[in-house]
C-alpha cells in the first residue's frame, strides 16, 4: 500500500516527516507488561534529569526547533513528546487510553519526537502536511475546536485531521481499530538515516505491543 503523503512547499524545507502504515494491529484497552514499560521509563527520566528543566533531556531541542521553523512557539505550544516528558519529570502518570495510543506515547517519550497516531480507515487519502488556511480546524480528542489557522496540520480528502500538538477525534484510535497511520515530525535537518532508526524502533515498539504488520513507509 502507498499512502503518498506529501509536504505541501511552504514546509518542505522546514520539516522531517516519517511515515508508518500498520495492518492488522488489536487494540485493549490495557496491558500490564506496556503499563510496566511506560512506568519504568519514567523512572529512568526522573532518576537521570529529576529536579531539571525538561529543555535539558537530549532530544528536546530537537521538537522545539521544528516547532521555530514552522513558526511556532515551543513554550507556549508545547510538542506533544514534551508534554509527556514534563509529567514524567513531575512523577505524574502518563495517560492511559488503550495499547496503541499508550505504546506510541511511549516511543515518543523515548525518541522525544512528536508523533501523530490515526485509524487509517476513518482517513481519507491523499494526505498532505501544509498549513491550515482561514477559517479551519478541528474537534480535538477529549478538547474543543482545534485552530490550525496557519499552523502545520494534516489534511485529507474530508478536511484537517492532525497536527504536532494534538489530533483529531474523527480519526482517533479506537478499540476497533485494525490499521494504523503513523507520522513522525521533525525538524529538516534530521537526517532521513535517524528517520528511518525512529520508525524503526516505533515500528517494533507498537507491533510488539499490538500485533500486525508493517505495509508502507515513508520518509519526507
Amino acid at each position: 500500500m502507498n499512502m503518498g503523503v506529501e509536504i505541501a512547499d511552504s514546509l518542505a524545507r522546514r520539516v522531517r516527516l516519517g511515515v508508518l502504515v500498520l495492518d492488522g494491529v488489536t487494540v485493549r484497552p490495557s496491558d500490564p507488561a506496556l503499563d510496566a514499560e511506560v512506568d519504568r521509563s519514567c523512572a529512568e527520566l526522573r532518576e537521570r534529569y529529576g529536579g531539571g528543566r525538561s529543555a535539558e533531556v537530549p532530544g528536546v531541542a530537537d521538537a522545539r526547533s521544528l516547532y521555530k521553523a514552522v513558526g511556532l512557539d515551543p513554550t507556549r505550544r508545547r510538542p506533544s513528546n514534551e508534554a509527556l516528558l514534563r509529567r514524567a519529570l513531575k512523577g505524574e502518570s502518563l495517560y492511559r487510553i488503550s495499547t496503541l495510543v499508550d505504546a506510541l506515547n511511549l516511543s515518543s517519550l523515548r525518541e522525544q519526537l512528536p508523533f501523530g497516531l490515526y485509524d487509517l480507515d476513518r482517513v481519507a487519502p491523499p494526505v498532505t502536511l501544509r498549513r491550515g488556511e482561514p477559517g479551519e480546524g478541528y474537534e480535538g480528542i477529549r478538547k474543543g475546536l482545534v485552530n490550525v489557522v496557519g499552523r502545520p496540520v494534516l489534511v485529507d480528502g474530508r478536511g484537517p485531521f492532525g497536527n504536532p500538538t494534538s489530533d483529531s477525534a474523527r480519526t482517533m484510535i479506537r478499540l476497533e481499530t485494525r490499521r494504523a497511520l503513523v507520522t513522525c515530525y521533525a525538524p529538516a535537518s534530521c537526517l532521513a538515516d535517524r528517520m528511518s532508526g525512529v520508525l524503526d524502533r516505533t515500528r517494533d515498539t507498537l507491533l510488539g505491543f499490538c500485533g500486525g504488520d508493517e505495509i508502507d513507509r515513508q520518509i519526507l
